[in-house]
């Protein structure tokens, strides 16, 4: 098979996972709001977003010519307030993906009880062969091409994957040019400089430790000397293996996309971080590495997958040795291993849970862009901490008294707001 026979190929099994990620989203919602009593007419109204707008936005390059891409930016559901989502630049980014990824929204925001609903945007591109004079103009065009849905009010953007703080703030100059003033509260993720929030960089993966915090509490195993393995090593990966190993756990795993390290004594975190490149890269300086799926089951007490989707299938999940699985990543976990390892009886704390952090310091931001005044870090750090706690605290409740898994009780919390909400409006 030639390279674009290969390349096809791939673009095709993306576009599968992307429709499995919306009909899986699909079926847990459903069965939640079942668990709930919601009648099928408010299913009719979640399973899709209220809207999804395609763009063309025409971009000059560098080298004169033009070039057209494509963009999207999806509303699930305004009922709450105003959708709230990241924006990604990446190759392979289609509708069902963004689609699914605002449905996962609207339930973090009702997990966290955030006054939001979910949004998601993406454009077709590879950031990583363009030059910054580009990727402004595609910034930039992106905004003018959705200007007139979103806003403030509306639908606040935010970073994602291959999009960072420059970006954002690319893309508020942008929406302050076209509304004639100083737009801070547009989006978030910006520059501390342009209105940005303390810990915002970080508050993905500390929201993931304090789940891991608040998980080993039920389950009575102490943080220090716990084993935990980290498959990633990108920006949520290192943070959190950074922190568990300064907590005083052992990290006796971490991968990337090359491979696994392991040492059953612990690794030595910070030398790693000096060593890995600007992808997170580092096991190819190392030899005798594992595989990403051997990794999965290792001999630790707590498993963070923290890279891609689908990596703990019903292949695997007999497999798992881990006591508490804390997923960082987007859909690390089948819903048919879901179910495999609540029936072993491991527990396990779902991505639209664990990986909340970004959207409430996101939260946090818009609300110091709303009032002028700016929080110090700790404050920070200590009203994420608050809302978490709570927020896993209510969930697991759910979990023990509903007698089902961690997954479809955060799913129940997450939709349950926004079926209210689109009551009391008269929607359904």
């Amino acid at each position: 098979m030639g390279a674009a026979g290969v390349a096809g190929k791939e673009t095709e099994q993306k576009m599968e996972e992307s429709l499995n990620l919306l009909t899986s989203t699909q079926v847990v919602i459903k069965e939640a709001l079942n668990k709930l009593g919601y009648a099928d007419e408010v299913y009719e109204l979640l399973k899709e977003p209220l809207r999804m707008l395609t763009v063309r936005i025409p971009v000059r390059m560098d080298d004169g010519s033009i070039k057209i891409f494509t963009g999207y930016r999806s509303q699930h559901n305004d009922a709450v307030g105003p959708t709230k989502g990241g924006v990604r630049f990446h190759p392979e980014v289609n509708e069902d993906e963004v689609k699914a990824l605002s449905m996962w929204m609207s339930l973090k925001c009702g997990i966290v009880d955030l006054p939001y609903g979910g949004g998601k945007g993406g454009i077709i591109c590879d950031p990583r062969t363009m030059s910054m004079g580009e990727l402004e103009r595609l910034s930039r065009g992106y905004v003018r091409a959705i200007s007139q849905i979103v806003g403030p009010t509306k639908d606040i953007p935010a970073p994602d994957v291959y999009t960072n703080s420059q970006i954002m703030a690319w893309m508020m100059d942008e929406y302050s040019r076209l509304r004639e003033y100083d737009s801070p509260g547009f989006i978030t993720g910006k520059p501390l400089v342009l209105g940005g929030s303390q810990g915002r960089e970080k508050a993905t993966a500390q929201g993931v430790v304090i789940c891991i915090e608040e998980a080993a509490k039920k389950r009575g195993i102490s943080i220090e000397g716990a084993r935990v393995a980290v498959q990633g090593f990108g920006n949520a990966g290192s943070f959190l293996a950074k922190f568990m190993h300064d907590a005083g756990a052992k990290v006796v795993a971490i991968s990337d996309a090359y491979g696994a390290l392991y040492d059953p004594n612990g690794l030595d975190i910070d030398y790693l971080l000096d060593r890995r490149d600007s992808f997170g890269t580092v096991t190819t300086l190392f030899d005798n590495t594992l595989t990403n799926k051997e990794l999965l089951e290792l001999d630790c007490d707590i498993l963070v997958p923290a890279a891609v989707s689908n990596q703990i299938t019903a292949a695997n999940a007999h497999n798992i040795k881990a006591s508490i699985i804390v997923e960082a990543a987007n859909g690390p976990t089948t819903l048919e291993a879901t179910k495999i390892l609540s029936d072993r009886g491991i527990l396990l704390v779902p991505d639209v849970l664990a990986s909340s952090g970004g959207v409430t310091v996101s939260y946090f931001e818009w609300v110091q862009n709303n009032q002028g005044y700016y929080w110090t870090e700790d404050e920070v750090t200590e009203k994420l901490k608050k809302v978490l706690v709570q927020a896993f605290d209510n969930v697991y409740q759910t979990s023990q008294q509903r007698k089902v898994n961690m997954r479809l009780a955060a799913y129940m919390v997450g939709a349950r707001k926004m079926s209210e909400a689109s009551r009391f409006r008269g929607w359904v």
